[in-house]
């Protein structure tokens, strides 16, 4: 059997954490619309709780002690995130509020182009995007996101969506002077920092084990693809992220062979998000974006 939380009294926290950081009883009092007394009297039955003096008293000002700073150091980051914490909640009863974590690249350049069709099928709900890279934790106040990976993250419900392919991409005019993989300059060859085994992965696939990417260097998938599209040299791309570009033909893949990167995208959240009206809207919508197959409309 869990034992009961042992907090001090709310009250008094919030007292001593206002009067600690503004700097004394009456700018605290202001802060949280009570009296200068109020808040004298909050503390003192604070200290009294805690055994612990925290502030030293003093004619026209108020030092916290040691033990007093230390607590105001802890308190005042939990209060900023409980407040934080409040206003999500808050905001998510009073309109429907979706925030997807995605990395930069996967949310420019396969998720906003595509987020018209959702909001225009969905104009009540707010859609907010927060971008952090494939390392970036999942945050406490997403409502899902969209991940890389083979899709077993602990505690997180995980469903693919797209299959990660790796293809060589460039500009037009680049491709027509590529007869095979042969004709693949080191010097040309773009690299991402986070994936240094794109290129030799995909050479030893094409048959050509020793070629050696030496081009510059970017940290994200997405500022290659850009490059490549500039003429600057060819890109490793990666799908989705290629998909749009290749399309309308700002890029093309000079080579038919293309490997899978290792994993999916996949759709993650919580299992209690599951029930939620903005969320469950949005998993029925990227399903059916990314595989619009009749099980999945």
């Amino acid at each position: 059997m869990l034992e009961p939380r042992r907090l001090p009294p709310l009250n008094g926290v919030r007292a001593f954490e206002a009067a600690a950081r503004t700097g004394g009883f009456a700018s605290a009092a202001a802060e949280l619309n009570v009296t200068p007394a109020a808040i004298s009297r909050l503390v003192r039955l604070l200290e009294q709780r805690l055994g612990v003096a925290l502030f030293d008293r003093h004619a026209n000002r108020l030092t916290p002690t040691p033990a007093g700073e230390a607590f105001r150091a802890g308190l005042t980051p939990l209060l900023d995130r409980l407040a934080r914490l409040t206003a999500e909640i808050t905001a998510t009863t009073a309109a429907q509020v979706l925030t997807v974590g995605a990395g930069p690249s996967f949310a420019v350049r396969w998720l906003i182009p595509r987020l018209a069709d959702f909001t225009r099928a969905h104009p009540g709900i707010e859609v907010r995007i927060a971008t952090g890279g494939a390392a970036a934790p999942f945050a406490e106040g997403w409502s899902c996101g969209i991940r890389l990976g083979p899709g077993d993250w602990p505690g997180l419900t995980a469903e693919p969506l797209i299959a990660a392919d790796l293809l060589p991409v460039c500009t037009p005019a680049m491709a027509a002077r590529l007869r095979g993989p042969a004709d693949l300059l080191p010097g040309t060859l773009l690299r991402v920092a986070h994936a240094p085994d794109d290129w030799p992965r995909w050479a030893s696939a094409a048959g050509h084990p020793g070629l050696r990417a030496a081009g510059p260097v970017f940290d994200f998938y997405g500022q290659a693809q850009q490059a490549a599209a500039d003429g600057v040299g060819i890109a490793m791309g990666i799908r989705p992220y290629v998909d749009d570009d290749l399309a309308a033909g700002r890029l093309v893949a000079p080579f038919t062979i293309s490997i899978p990167k290792g994993g999916a995208w996949h759709l993650i959240y919580r299992p209690g998000r599951a029930a939620e009206p903005a969320f469950a809207a949005f998993r029925a919508w990227i399903l059916a974006a990314t595989n619009p197959t009749p099980e999945r409309a």
